[in-house]
């Protein structure tokens, strides 16, 4: 089941830059457990030289007042839509409660300019606790407070990029994480997310990128995206690392102008062919060059033949006014 932040970019990802950059005490559990990508697990009979291991950030218990808090450092700055504060696993430890700051610093460790985004809320064990916010600011750090002490096992820090392209006068990948694009929606993505298309690098491996169930039916899969900012595709690269006896036997790309991701759906009629379906290889890269002229466009669909597994998906282009 989907959570409600999901077609919203994980800012909180190591492989962005994000870091721990403090805490007060993580004795029981390391600092950087609280950002891993991985999902949390339990395992019953795993104890270290401080006692229980456990897959996530866990205090010491607290015999003094005050209380613990962490900090994080977004690896690429973003405006922040959600958390989820997730304690899975942690029961007779994880904390009462729980409050987030944010600031904007150049700082690893700021002191000063914290904003209170989320209220000291009730927490409960063993659960996601999806936490809408309402901000339009970008920010840079995360400080997570906890009251008064215990285990936090992932916060997840959901929102966009949105970068500056004032300076940009030539071609730029305007589907890049790092600079604001995004993966809205697909048809499936069983063994692989969405998420994984536009992430930097190539991938690690066959799970580190979009990959769909075995097709039984007609038709084909499919993803939407959103481009960092409206501008014309002149480029595009397909590639499909790691996939050998999986990988899409084609691949097309189609462009719109929408006014919003609400309007840029599979059914929506204002898609145009950008590249016809073409051949994919396995375990390569593809380089497409001569794409339709379309104009200036917000959204992209890869239509993938009949289904299969994509590593990654880059468009350049320039930046340009979609009104024109």
């Amino acid at each position: 089941m989907k959570h409600p932040f999901y077609h919203w970019v994980q800012l909180e990802q190591p492989r962005l830059g994000t870091r721990v950059v403090f805490a007060t005490d993580d004795f029981f559990a390391a600092k950087e457990r609280v950002i891993d990508p991985a999902p949390p697990v339990f395992i019953d009979d795993k104890y270290d030289d401080h006692g229980k291991w456990m897959d996530g950030w866990e205090s010491r218990r607290k015999r003094i007042p005050g209380h613990d808090y962490c900090v994080i450092r977004l690896g690429v700055p973003g405006v922040i839509h959600g958390f989820d504060i997730d304690t899975s696993h942690f029961t007779g430890n994880y904390p009462p409660q729980a409050s987030i700051e944010v600031c904007q610093s150049e700082l690893d460790l700021p002191e000063d300019g914290w904003t209170e985004l989320l209220p000291r809320s009730d927490l409960r064990g063993d659960a996601h606790h999806y936490c809408e916010i309402e901000s339009d600011t970008i920010w840079t750090h995360v400080r997570l407070h906890i009251y008064p002490d215990g285990g936090v096992a992932r916060l997840r820090i959901y929102g966009e990029v949105r970068a500056d392209f004032s300076d940009v006068d030539g071609y730029v990948d305007l589907l890049a994480i790092e600079n604001g694009g995004r993966a809205i929606s697909c048809s499936d993505e069983h063994y692989g997310s969405m998420h994984n298309l536009n992430v930097p690098g190539r991938g690690i491996n066959m799970g580190d990128g979009w990959e769909t169930a075995r097709r039984r039916g007609p038709g084909n899969d499919w993803v939407i995206v959103a481009l960092a900012q409206p501008g014309e595709i002149e480029r595009a690269e397909i590639d499909t690392a790691h996939f050998k006896g999986n990988y899409p036997d084609r691949a097309s790309l189609e462009a719109g102008s929408f006014e919003s991701d609400a309007e840029a759906t599979h059914e929506a009629d204002g898609w145009q062919t950008l590249m016809p379906e073409s051949k994919l290889k396995m375990d390569q890269q593809h380089y497409f060059e001569e794409l339709t002229s379309t104009g200036p466009v917000t959204h992209v669909r890869m239509s993938i033949y009949p289904d299969g597994g994509v590593s990654r998906l880059r468009l350049f282009g320039k930046v340009g006014d979609n009104s024109a």
